[in-house]
């Protein structure tokens, strides 16, 4: 009876590491907004719906032991004030051809109508190759600097199935 509780217990925490997170740190950099389109409501000033699109390069960031080179991302958002409420999707694409799916969303703070940070939570929405079935969640945060471009980071947790 000991031994069939000891081999159920060695079962399980096989089956816990198997399905266990890795964990996800990337940085890099991004270019100005390569297409971006704005709308004004017309309610009150300074109320607009916006799309845009851009690149990012990544420095630093793997998935399943392979470098994430590079991100490109559409997005929309609606600006209020001083705030933008964001939400995007982008995919990214990995050293060896792969690519993983990303959505988000998140706030971007303006001063006087220039974007200066950014903060907001994704999730991996799928992948192609080695990478189908991708699930992961995180965190990212950028930075803009006064000529256009951004850096950013993002932190989080994936699976791949088995």
């Amino acid at each position: 009876m000991k031994r069939a509780a000891l081999v159920f217990l060695v079962v399980l925490a096989l089956a816990a590491l198997a399905a266990a997170q890795t964990k996800f740190s990337g940085a890099g950099q991004c270019g100005k907004v390569e297409k971006e389109y704005k709308i004004e409501v017309g309610d009150r000033p300074g109320h607009a719906f916006t799309i845009a699109q851009g690149k990012c390069t990544y420095t630093k960031g793997e998935i399943a032991g392979i470098q994430v080179k590079e991100e490109v991302w559409t997005g929309s958002g609606e600006l209020s004030g001083n705030t933008i409420r964001v939400r995007f999707s982008s995919f990214l694409a990995l050293t060896n051809g792969e690519k993983a799916y990303v959505r988000g969303d998140g706030t971007t703070t303006l001063k006087d109508g220039v974007p200066q940070t950014e903060e907001g939570k994704w999730t991996y929405a799928g992948g192609a190759g080695k990478l189908k079935g991708l699930k992961g969640k995180g965190t990212y945060k950028v930075k803009y600097a006064a000529d256009g471009t951004s850096t950013f980071e993002a932190e989080g947790e994936y699976e791949l199935p088995k």
